[in-house]
């Protein structure tokens, strides 16, 4: 006999249950009618199907993927009920008591994991129960996938989905997506309901199908689905589950477990609950205090305080023994330039661990060891190379120590780099989710001890007994981390390589970049701000007399009034609710014949400088030593790009007259200058590489134009015959192809007919065979192991290059062909960043400093005396980062501020 796996859509019970009960309380005035009526529906499951294996699926809190795809994404609910809200995490516990295994999976909805464990379930041949009153999951059913709407006492089986929706479960998705979804806010096409949608895929059997034929349909409804054939596709992915969340499970691990009858009694107590008291023994409450900080009991653990001589003298005597320990530092800021250290924490096997305080303050705290004495203790030990260190984003430790009179040797191991060099998409790379993926294990979170919102602790007022437990997990499970990836990494050599000779390396330099900061020029961002300030008020006033009344020119609906009902201007586009857009791809082409929109995009652009650089970059400035200190991030961008926060230095524009004062405001400290080296046209020169292609490599080898140059073999002319206009659609399809551009997308760019553009694809790839074959073969690799690789082994994992909706699959091929020129490229920059950090400290230390690391640029502060021999060495160690089939080449500029040296 098959097992029996129930998946329950907890979210779909719990506005079931609220919307379907009255309005209940007990008689402290708590609601209390989701909590009961999900409780009543699911303690009946287990016996009406006869398993124990039952598992119930919630969405976890905020946005996930669909809200990048598609921002309007559910745009149109209204926010949930305080009535509600206030009985979910009540809710997840008392299931959770009851036995019940309960999954919530950031960035996804229950719908995908629900999807994820039944096809799971499904290929192992179990019987699958989904417990669920959504439609959406039609699309799960097949003859192992049932669906049972426990409300209604309604089965949904493969027949039964024919019966309903007049399609078959595949056909699911195209239906919901042809008729949209107003709940979700996803646009369908206009008046077309389940008649004619299931009446279309009958006769066309998918929404391609439709599609295609679109120019063949009548009447109105025809004029609709042309109308749509623009986001159709998008509804499409927004309507389809995720059968292939990455998150670990067993599935005979997914079921009851026996229920915490002491934790519902209390529960049930409080929320005045008799018929569910009736039903539970007399076990006696446990009087478990709520303040009582413990890890999950899940692991081992044996965590210690320190708090005498005699224990700090063991442990490092412990450490050092142990030749490799685990490091976290405790502060009162997540900003390492402003943080004060509180208290460390460190670990040398799994289960054995200690926190250190040494600047709690709390009222009645109790006395710790002094704070300077004990550093200069540790000193030696955090100091010795020799002795190797683990931390979990240890960058952020690195400063803290050092503005402590400690420089942090032997930092040989990040677990958040380790799982980023693993599978840098799999999963965000913070603690909390890497111990739930690799260790199963649910860390304690800094709210739990410290509090949420205003009322939240720092460090140094979290009472040291709770604090010192939530301390020496955090070292503890960084060791753990690294024991489960560590040998993982060392078995793949690329993999190993790039960890210890790029990101390991790279991290150190990008440490000094950021505590070096870069210096402003407040006073000249003041005078920016007080112009545009006033070219903004200008814009106004011209908007408001075009308009002839005044608006809010940021309210995308007074807008409209105004554009489309007030001055008739014929609407170009509408957005997926149905009503005229007033995006700037819009706004642009209205410009182009009106003066009011012209007029609104400027303002627009003016508005967004000032508020986010010329406003907000004086207030950043770190008051100890006057620069401002951006953030970067090497675990974010998934094909091994760095990216920046506060402030975002990648965004600072460059292109507009008014963008580029922002830069002239980033200047050098006196006695220096700004000197940037930018990689030219480096991924197309890694596509060349890559691709082989004998006319690409000819024509960089011989430094030509290559834009110039693919124009003229595009074109069959001589070079010099090429113009400016020709050379810009060849650069058009350059950039366009290695990132996947279709005949579509270019011909848009280009404002030219899909059938020219098409034409100019066709002969671009006669010219450059090498390119049309690398992206075949390229798509092949991934489609055969499931990821793509840099030039230097960094891997990216494309789980949807096997998707089987078509347009998740090609999206996955676009990036199979682009993420080993963009990956490679990252990796080409980090190299030189760790050359040229070399240089620095053996050689130009004072003299040189690296301050800004922005797309394929560096970007750096030179005494004046040292121009000359450190530009040539700059170019020299750029250029040499990596030997391709072609030369790379860095133009260095060398200025008073940022954009002259640009």
């Amino acid at each position: 006999m098959s097992q029996k796996l129930v998946l329950v859509d907890g979210s779909s019970y719990l506005f079931r249950a609220f919307h379907a009960l009255p309005y209940l309380t007990n008689s402290k005035g708590d609601p209390t009618g989701a909590i009961t009526g999900v409780i009543n529906m699911l303690r009946k499951l287990p016996d009406q199907h006869a398993t124990k294996h039952v598992c119930v699926v919630f969405d976890a809190k905020g946005k996930n993927f669909r809200h990048d795809i598609y921002p309007e994404y559910k745009a149109n609910r209204k926010k949930m009920a305080d009535e509600l809200r206030v009985q979910i995490e009540p809710l997840h516990k008392i299931i959770k008591a009851m036995g019940f295994p309960l999954i919530s999976i950031p960035d996804v909805e229950a719908d995908d994991v629900i999807g994820t464990l039944s096809t799971h379930a499904s290929n192992e041949g179990w019987e699958v129960v989904i417990s669920t009153g959504d439609k959406d999951m039609a699309q799960l059913v097949n003859q192992n996938v049932t669906l049972i709407d426990t409300m209604k006492n309604k089965v949904t089986d493969e027949a039964m989905v024919q019966e309903r929706f007049g399609v078959t479960p595949d056909q699911i998705i195209d239906y919901l997506a042809l008729m949209g979804d107003a709940s979700d806010n996803i646009p369908g096409v206009p008046k077309v309901g389940p008649k004619t949608a299931s009446k279309w895929l009958n006769e066309f059997q998918t929404i391609k199908g439709v599609m295609d034929n679109a120019d063949s349909m009548k009447g109105k409804v025809g004029e609709n689905l042309r109308a749509s054939l623009e986001f159709l596709p998008l509804s499409y992915k927004l309507a389809t589950i995720k059968c292939d969340v990455n998150f670990d499970y067993q599935l005979n691990a997914l079921q009851m477990t026996p229920p915490n009858t002491n934790y519902l009694r209390r529960e049930y107590e409080h929320y005045e609950f008799k018929n569910l008291l009736r039903q539970l023994d007399h076990a006696e409450v446990t009087n478990s205090s709520p303040q009582t900080v413990s890890p999950t009991p899940s692991i081992d653990s044996n965590y210690e305080i320190i708090t005498t001589e005699t224990q700090l003298a063991t442990w490092i005597a412990k450490m050092e023994i142990a030749k490799l320990f685990a490091i976290d530092t405790e502060t009162t800021s997540i900003d390492p330039m402003k943080a004060r250290l509180v208290g460390i924490s460190f670990a040398t096997e799994p289960g054995i661990a200690a926190y250190l305080p040494l600047a709690h303050n709390y009222e009645d705290a109790p006395k710790q060891l002094d704070f300077t004495a004990t550093l200069q203790r540790l000193k030696p030990l955090l100091e010795n190379p020799a002795i190797q260190k683990i931390g979990q984003n240890i960058k952020y430790d690195l400063k803290v120590l050092a503005r402590n009179g400690i420089t942090l040797q032997g930092v040989a191991f990040d677990t958040m780099l380790e799982s980023y060099v693993f599978d840098s998409a799999a999963t965000r790379h913070n603690m909390d989710a890497l111990a739930k993926k690799y260790l199963n294990y649910e860390t304690t979170k800094f709210e739990e001890v410290a509090g949420k919102g205003k009322k939240q602790l720092t460090f140094n007022q979290v009472s040291i007994p709770i604090g010192g437990l939530y301390a020496a997990e955090d070292a503890d499970i960084t060791l753990r981390l690294h024991q489960y990836l560590w040998p993982k990494i060392e078995a793949i050599e690329t993999l190993k390589s790039l960890f210890e000779q790029v990101e390991m390396p790279v991290m150190q330099v990008i440490d000094h970049i950021e505590r070096t900061g870069v210096r402003i020029n407040s006073d000249f961002l003041q005078e920016q701000s007080e112009a545009l300030e006033s070219q903004i008020n200008i814009l106004a006033k011209q908007a408001y007399e075009l308009a002839g009344e005044e608006f809010n020119l940021s309210s995308a609906k007074q807008l409209r009034e105004i554009l489309f009902e007030k001055l008739e201007i014929p609407p170009l586009k509408k957005t997926p609710g149905g009503v005229p857009s007033t995006s700037e791809e819009v706004l642009k082409e209205l410009a182009e014949v009106y003066e009011l929109p012209s007029i609104l995009m400027e303002y627009r652009h003016l508005t967004k400088l000032k508020s986010t650089y010329t406003d907000k970059l004086p207030l950043m400035v770190n008051p100890e030593t006057g620069r401002v200190h951006t953030s970067y991030h090497q675990a974010v961008a998934v094909t091994g790009r760095l990216s920046s926060s506060d402030p975002n230095l990648q965004n600072i524009p460059i292109r507009s007259e008014t963008g580029r004062k922002i830069r002239q405001a980033f200047i050098p400290s006196e006695g220096y200058k700004i000197v940037a080296g930018d990689y030219s046209q480096v991924e197309l020169r890694i596509m060349a590489h890559l691709s082989q292609d004998a006319s690409l490599l000819k024509a960089f080898k011989e430094g030509a134009d290559i834009h110039t140059a693919t124009a003229a073999e595009t074109l069959g002319i001589a070079p010099e015959e090429v113009t400016t206009e020709q050379r810009r659609k060849a650069k058009a399809v350059n950039f366009g192809l290695i990132y996947g551009m279709s005949a579509f997308g270019l011909a848009k760019q280009l404002n030219i007919s899909r059938s020219e553009a098409q034409t100019y694809v066709d002969i671009y790839f006669d010219r450059y065979p090498g390119v049309q074959q690398y992206m075949k073969t390229n798509k092949a690799h991934a489609f055969a192991d499931g990821y793509v690789e840099t030039i230097f082994g960094r891997r990216l994992y494309l789980p949807d290059i096997k998707a089987r909706n078509m347009g998740i699959r090609r999206a996955a091929e676009r990036v199979a062909i682009n993420a080993p020129m963009q990956g490679s490229a990252a990796d080409i920059i980090k190299r030189a960043m760790i050359d040229i950090g070399h240089w620095i400290s053996t050689e130009a230390q004072g003299r040189v400093k690296m301050i800004m690391q922005v797309h394929d640029e560096l970007v750096f502060e030179v005494k004046d005396a040292y121009i000359e021999q450190a530009i040539p060495k700059i170019k020299s160690l750029m250029e040499g980062a990596a030997k391709l089939d072609i030369p790379l080449i860095v133009d260095v500029g060398v200025g008073d501020n940022w954009d002259e040296a640009h």
